[in-house]
């Protein structure tokens, strides 16, 4: 599709016009068109009350002019009407004036043939041309030549006819959502006077690279400003990012944060190229990939100068006209960034933060009758701070007048001018079990899935779920993607109320979560019953101290006990306890003890409620004696605790979802009560060196439904036992760096639901069994590493309709595989999925309709390659990008395939291209790019080549270029 740009909106009437001829199509592709296009809710003009005639009237240029989209349905006979002849002008016409979207899909046409009229088409567009005004067959041709020059659908690409009808939904469903303006400013209060303001800083017609910084204390709205501009700006530039609440993601300092940057830089491109988990090598990625990019980036609620460093260090890093806008409650930081333009945020005006208060309390911006001064008190009190308007907003809607009124005077008596009694005041407001749930979600449970408040909270609150909605109603927590989250002056609120249970005496509070409370309350062994939870950041201890055998004693009720180590420096050795801790509570829900300093849990440690064991890092040899309660237990991390010896019997924790015992490499082996772990969803024993082999056939032994297994650098495996296909649902087995494993079992091939196989590094893998082939969903496949893989042996039949990655041994691979290779893409050359390959000498596409074919090497031959492509007629595009030099012969059977229309040879190919082009066989090529990489590209004259044919050309600087 194509488009001209629209200078003004417009009052669409309908969504759609489709121009056809009925003959042709009306009971055919139409019909399932018009279908399709009422499921998606896309409202069409019918035209089955108009009577037609030799010209359209005034209602049909009407519903012409009062469509987003016209879809023009060629078909053989479309030519043949002067009413479709007239209604294709007056579209092509609005689509030159403003803008209309044009779709034409040739049905059983070619496009050329509409364009030169020619064929068929061509021959009854000739007969109804007969006799008629020169005036009306010129504007006819010319819009015929219009609309063939334009990109649709052309029905003979498809094998489907429903795949094509469902992809036109999908472009027209697209372009409409892409035409309807963000609504997100409407009915937010202020938001225009700043955006202006941040318009004239933004400076938008200057092509320099401008970075722009919004001040201003938490919750006075950046955020919301920020959101405003992305969605008003984000289609003026080519790639845009919204990088939401990066505070207190931060580490120590320079030295130590490179993790932390590159972790930054992977997320940000992510988002600007829309690249789910992209991966980054280095620091120097992010600005290779932006420096030529127009891009829109918003940095929200910065609070270190680390994460500008990582993800704006300097102008030059982005391409001309890009905008850079950074929200933080920090000036100095913007300072000391260089950023001069700075936008301070106010706090609104009286009337603006009544019309705040009232969108929220009313839903209009304006008071209900007899609420008038009522109203006006609470805004005042409220601070005009725009989160407490909303929060207290969403607090009296729905009240009646009566219960306003009885509110008010605690509001009055109790809120000072801070801000955080503000905020006190709608916790207040809660009954006493909403209380306890904003405290556990403030101290523990801030930005949790939904399902980990579920599983640690069981039979706490009666309804869990309502007392989510009713503080997200009251605008205390959002519910986003499954996650809780709440504001961070929220979290700051909840602390302090839990600060002021017991203000001069820590260890009666419910929660514990201050360093310095936590150590003295250890240190002291003033604890109490009152403890509810402990949360610990180890890095944050600044000196070593000793904790006491029974420092948990009178911690009986303690539920939540968090000792963890943010950054992983050093934390074992600042906190120690005795080997014989003799108490933990026996009420514990969570347990995570990072570095935890003794070699095994208290004799008396109970896990009938335990839900989640985290002890990354421990000194642990074993856990516990004996058969334990586990029906409660999800969660079990005991990665890096490399002087883990055994596993106690797991028969009970029939519930548990993920076992990670990573790096545990004193493991012997796992017991076999890990096969009654029947909703397993992970297990991780990546770099467990000492499990002996016997012991992991107990995973094969139940029906449970496994998601992952990761063996990766288990280095005493030998083979896997044949129970493995017997796991129902696993999706992932990962066996990379596993040096001793020889063979697979034949039982592999009984994975049905195996999506990806990683044996990468399996250096003494000699052949995969053929059963392999059954694994029909299979998208990844990597042997990369695999040197003892012998050619010879490898599966004839390899199911490509799935597979989108291969990774394969870089050395010649045998013809047998080769022929298994390409037969599936070339009897399936529409499959959206399309394998790519590295390493070997063939890939095929990326996410294109089986259009695209690429070509690379890696010490590789691909003279045999060349032949095979014999069977594969079916691609558009070629792409050949060699790491070695390959000589034009090996390249020569490309003509075979018959709709090459883009070549794109990089790398250090040596081509003359003149000649290679000039060939007839290679007339169909309209575009070719080489780039600068193809260092051995000697010529290439476009007076010799088939430059006719050439409509795109980008030629490479290579040094041997003459």
């Amino acid at each position: 599709m194509a488009l001209y740009p629209s200078p003004l909106p417009r009052n669409w009437i309908h969504d759609v016009f489709p121009s056809f001829h009925g003959a042709d199509v009306r009971k055919k592709i139409l019909s399932h068109v018009l279908k399709e296009f009422k499921r998606r809710g896309i409202d069409t003009f019918i035209d089955n009350n108009i009577e037609r005639s030799k010209s359209i009237g005034p209602k049909l240029i009407e519903a012409i002019r009062g469509s987003r989209v016209a879809i023009v349905l060629l078909s053989k006979n479309y030519a043949s009407s002067t009413w479709c002849l007239n209604e294709l002008v007056e579209i092509t016409k609005c689509r030159r004036e403003f803008g209309q979207t044009v779709m034409p899909v040739f049905y059983e046409v070619d496009p050329s043939d509409v364009k030169k009229q020619s064929g068929e088409f061509g021959k009854v567009f000739q007969d109804i041309c007969n006799g008629k005004k020169e005036e009306d067959t010129r504007t006819w041709r010319e819009a015929l030549v219009e609309v063939a020059t334009i990109a649709g659908e052309h029905s003979s690409n498809w094998c489907s006819e429903a795949e094509m009808i469902e992809k036109i939904a999908a472009d027209i469903s697209n372009v409409l959502n892409d035409s309807v303006p963000s609504n997100y400013c409407d009915s937010l209060v202020g938001v225009g006077a700043h955006m202006e303001k941040m318009r004239s800083l933004l400076s938008l017609e200057c092509d320099e690279v401008r970075m722009v910084g919004i001040w201003g204390p938490a919750g006075i709205g950046k955020t919301t400003i920020a959101r405003a501009l992305y969605e008003n700006l984000c289609s003026n530039f080519t790639h845009t990012a919204f990088m939401e609440s990066l505070k207190g993601g931060y580490t120590r300092n320079y030295l130590e944060n490179y993790e932390y940057m590159l972790q930054l830089q992977e997320q940000l491109l992510s988002k600007t190229f829309s690249h789910k988990e992209l991966k980054i090598g280095h620091l120097g990625v992010a600005q290779e990939r932006l420096k030529n990019k127009k891009v829109l980036i918003v940095l929200d609620d910065v609070d270190r100068l680390v994460q500008l460093n990582a993800m704006a260090d300097k102008p030059e890093w982005f391409g001309c006209g890009s905008r850079i806008i950074i929200t933080t409650e920090d000036l100095n930081l913007l300072k000391a960034h260089g950023i001069d333009h700075i936008y301070k945020v106010d706090y609104p005006i009286d009337e603006e933060a009544l019309q705040i208060f009232c969108t929220y309390a009313f839903g209009q911006n304006s008071p209900e009758d007899g609420f008038e001064e009522l109203a006006l008190e609470v805004t005042n009190l409220s601070g005009k701070l725009p989160l407490g308007l909303s929060i207290m907003g969403s607090y009296f809607r729905g009240m009646s007048k009566h219960e306003w009124i009885n509110a008010l005077p605690r509001l009055r008596s109790r809120l000072p001018d801070d801000i955080k009694s503000i905020l006190r005041f709608s916790y207040d407001a809660l009954c006493d079990k909403d209380k306890e749930l904003f405290l556990y979600i403030a101290c523990f449970f801030n930005l949790k899935s939904i399902e980990t408040l579920e599983d640690h909270l069981e039979g706490t609150f009666l309804s869990l779920s309502h007392g989510l909605h009713i503080l997200a109603e009251r605008s205390l927590i959002s519910r986003e993607y499954g996650f809780v989250k709440m504001h961070s002056l929220l979290v700051q609120l909840g602390r302090d109320i839990v600060l002021s249970q017991s203000m001069y005496e820590p260890g009666k509070r419910q929660f514990l979560v201050d360093a310095k409370d936590i150590c003295e309350v250890l240190a002291n062994e003033t604890g109490s019953e009152s403890v509810v939870g402990m949360d610990l950041d180890l890095s944050e201890i600044n000196r070593e101290f000793n904790i006491s055998d029974i420092t948990f004693k009178r911690m009986c009720n303690l539920q939540f006990l968090r000792f963890y180590s943010r950054f992983d420096d050093n934390g074992d050795s600042k906190l120690h306890s005795p080997q014989n801790l003799k108490y933990l509570s026996l009420k514990l829900r969570l347990l995570h003890w990072d570095y935890f300093p003794a070699t095994s849990l208290p004799s008396r440690f109970s896990t009938e409620f335990l839900v989640e064991l985290n002890m990354r890092n421990s000194k642990l040899n074993k856990l516990w004696e004996g058969v334990q309660p586990l029906q409660n237990l999800r969660w079990v991390d005991l990665s890096h605790s490399s002087d883990m010896k055994e596993l106690p019997d797991l028969s009970t924790a029939t519930n548990l979802l993920s076992l990670d015992l990573s790096y545990c490499t004193s493991l012997m082996e796992l017991p076999f009560s890990v096969g009654n772990a029947t909703n397993l969803l992970i297990l991780n024993i990546e770099y467990c060196n000492n499990l002996l082999p016997s012991s992991i056939g107990s995973i094969g032994n139940s029906n449970g439904f496994r998601k992952m297994l990761n063996f990766t650098g288990c280095s005493s495996l030998k083979k896997l036992p044949s129970s493995i296909g017997s796991v129902n649902n696993l999706f992932e087995l990962v066996l990379s760096n596993c040096s001793s494993l020889a063979e697979l079992p034949v039982s592999i091939g009984n994975a049905t639901s195996l999506r990806t196989l990683d044996l990468s590094g399996c250096s003494s893998l000699v052949e995969l069994p053929a059963s392999i082939g059954n694994a029909t969903i299979l998208r990844t496949l990597d042997l990369s590493g695999c040197s003892s893989l012998k050619p010879e042996v490898l599966p004839t039949k390899l199911n490509f309709q799935s597979l989108g990655a291969l990774d394969l041994p870089e050395r010649t691979i045998g013809k047998s595989f080769h022929r298994s290779l390409l037969p599936k893409t070339a009897e399936h050359p529409t499959t959206h999925q399309q394998p790519r390959a590295s390493g070997m000498a063939l890939t095929s596409g990326d996410n294109t309709k089986g259009d695209t074919l690429r070509l690379t090497t890696k010490n590789l031959s691909v003279t045999n390659l060349a032949h095979q492509l014999l069977t594969v007629p079916t691609y558009r595009m070629v792409e050949a990008s060699m790491a070695d030099a390959v000589e034009i012969e090996h390249l020569i059977n490309f003509h075979k395939i018959l709709t090459v229309q883009k070549l794109v040879a990089s790398g250090s190919l040596f081509l003359d291209l003149s000649d290679f082009l000039y060939q007839k066989r290679y007339d169909t090529v309209k575009s070719l790019v080489c780039t600068s990489g193809c260092s051995r590209l000697r010529r290439f004259d476009k007076r010799t080549a088939k430059a006719e044919k050439v409509l795109e050309i980008c030629i490479g600087t290579g040094p041997n270029m003459r």
